[in-house]
């Protein structure tokens, strides 16, 4: 199956083995419940490696080789890296436990369990778990955000089934034909329905603000 990298699908080869993976509403539902789907994405990302990632993608504008040598060798957080499996695992059909590994029961007194490692490094396991959530519930469409749609409030779950719902009414198609979307091609979808929607982007809202902001001191110092 060939992968739609623009709406976060991918495919890992493993030896013969291939890994297909798609962040669709459907995958996301079994993250989790609502509130525990965002709080996977919070422990993917709320870490100190993130930034620095951050960082050299805009210095650089990719990750040096140097630089994920030295990640690869961190001590990634526990509750990151069961996020990172919980997510991969949701967005693939196949068992990835040779993939990603797995917990099995431990026989040390005090650890319930033990992980067994796979093919995969945490590094890697984090960097494609990340995207592939952020695909499913945020999107990464290049499309305009209008400010009214822009409500500052932190959201603290994520209903899949309401996105299900919606792209079966925007879009007439059947409850699995709108599970198998992403967030980024809900998107995609929507900006292609709707492409002369009426109102201004934050940034172009700010834009005609501080311009008018600026010609009324004008007015004002003439005045006085």
């Amino acid at each position: 199956m060939t992968p739609y990298k623009e709406i976060g699908e991918c495919l890992i080869t493993a030896g013969e083995d291939e890994y297909f993976f798609r962040p669709s509403f459907s995958a996301m539902s079994r993250i989790g419940e609502p509130q525990e789907i965002v709080q996977t994405f919070a422990d993917l990302h709320h870490d100190e490696l993130t930034p620095l990632i951050e960082r050299a993608n805009g210095a650089y504008g990719h990750v040096p080789a140097w630089l994920i040598e030295h990640i690869r060798n961190c001590n990634y957080g526990k509750r990151a890296v069961m996020a990172a499996m919980t997510v991969m695992q949701a967005c693939c059909e196949d068992d990835l436990s040779n993939l990603i590994g797995d917990f099995r029961p431990a026989r040390t007194k005090g650890r319930p369990f033990k992980r067994r490692m796979g093919l995969m490094g945490d590094f890697e396991l984090l960097l494609i778990a990340r995207s592939l959530i952020t695909h499913g519930i945020i999107g990464k469409a290049k499309v305009r955000q209008l400010q009214r749609h822009e409500s500052g409030k932190v959201t603290t779950e994520f209903n899949a089934f309401d996105y299900i719902n919606a792209a079966r009414n925007h879009f007439g198609v059947s409850r699995d034909e709108a599970a198998q979307l992403s967030m980024t091609e809900f998107q995609m979808l929507l900006a292609a329905k709707y492409p002369d929607q009426k109102g201004f982007t934050k940034e172009e809202y700010d834009a005609v603000a501080d311009d008018y902001l600026a010609k009324k001191a004008k007015r004002l110092a003439k005045a006085s």
